[in-house]
C-alpha cells in the first residue's frame, strides 16, 4: 500500500523524507556512473523502471477490505543493485503520486523508504545470500522478489503503527493490526510477483545474456570458481 496524501502527521512525513534522502542521493550518483560508463544499459534500466511502475500501479482489493499491490522492485535490485533501485523507485512513486493519485507528495519520503529502499535492500540481501550458497539462479530471483515485496509492507505497517499507536496497547498493538492487514494479506501477491519476476528473468537470460553477465547475474566459469572458493 502507498500511504495516501496527507495521511501521516507532518513530523512523521518530514522524518521519513529526511531518512530517505541520503539513499536517493547515493543512488543518483550510482545511476549517473552506470549510465556514463555503460550507456548500453539504459534500455535495461528503463525496462526495470517500467516493470516497477506497472506492477506497483496495480491496486488489488484484499480480503480485509483494504488494497494491496506488487512492488516490482526486486528485479531492478537484482540487476543494478539497491542504490540505483532507490532512484528508479522514487521516480516511480513521484509519477504515481502526480498522475495516478496513488500515494502522495507529503508521504513520498515514507513510501520511498519502504518500497524503494528497504524492499530492494532486503530482497537483494536474500538474493546474494542464496547465490553464495550456490542456490539455482531462478530460485534466488524468486526469493529476492518475494522478500522485496513483503518487506515493503512490513515497513509500511511499522510506519503506520508509529504514526497511529493503539490507544490501549500502543505501538505493538497497532503494529499487529496494521501488520495483519498489510503484511499477511500480501503474501499471495508476493508469491505472484516472485513467479512473474522469474519469468521476466528467463526472458532476459535468452535476450540479454551478455548484459546479465556484465552485471554479475550470470556467472562466467571464472566467476563460478570464485564463488565456490568464497563458499568454502
Amino acid at each position: 500500500m502507498h500511504i495516501a496524501e496527507g495521511f501521516l502527521p507532518p513530523a512523521h512525513a518530514i522524518a521519513w523524507g529526511v531518512a530517505s534522502a541520503p539513499f536517493v542521493v547515493h543512488g543518483v550518483r550510482s545511476l549517473t556512473r552506470e549510465v556514463r560508463e555503460h550507456p548500453e544499459s539504459t534500455l535495461l534500466l528503463g525496462a526495470s523502471g517500467a516493470f516497477t511502475f506497472v506492477l506497483s500501479a496495480l491496486k488489488l482489493p484484499s480480503v480485509t477490505g483494504s488494497c494491496s499491490h506488487p512492488t516490482g522492485t526486486g528485479l531492478g535490485a537484482i540487476l543494478f543493485r539497491p542504490p540505483i533501485m532507490a532512484v528508479l523507485g522514487t521516480i516511480t512513486l513521484l509519477f504515481q503520486a502526480l498522475l495516478l493519485a496513488h500515494g502522495g507528495l507529503t508521504t513520498l519520503g515514507a513510501n520511498v523508504f519502504s518500497m524503494a529502499i528497504v524492499g530492494p535492500w532486503a530482497g537483494y540481501g536474500v538474493y546474494r545470500l542464496l547465490r553464495r550458497w550456490d542456490v539455482p539462479l531462478m530460485v534466488t530471483v524468486f526469493a529476492g522478489a518475494f522478500v522485496a515485496d513483503l518487506s515493503t509492507y512490513c515497513v509500511t505497517s511499522v510506519q503506520l503503527a508509529l504514526a497511529f499507536p493503539d490507544p490501549g496497547s500502543g505501538f505493538l498493538g497497532a503494529l499487529g493490526k496494521f501488520g495483519s492487514i498489510f503484511a499477511v494479506t500480501q503474501i499471495p501477491l508476493a508469491v505472484s510477483e516472485g513467479l512473474l519476476t522469474v519469468i521476466v528473468m528467463r526472458l532476459l537470460v535468452q535476450s540479454s545474456k551478455g548484459e546479465l553477465t556484465r552485471l554479475g547475474v550470470l556467472l562466467t566459469r571464472s566467476g563460478e570458481r570464485r564463488q565456490e572458493a568464497v563458499a568454502r
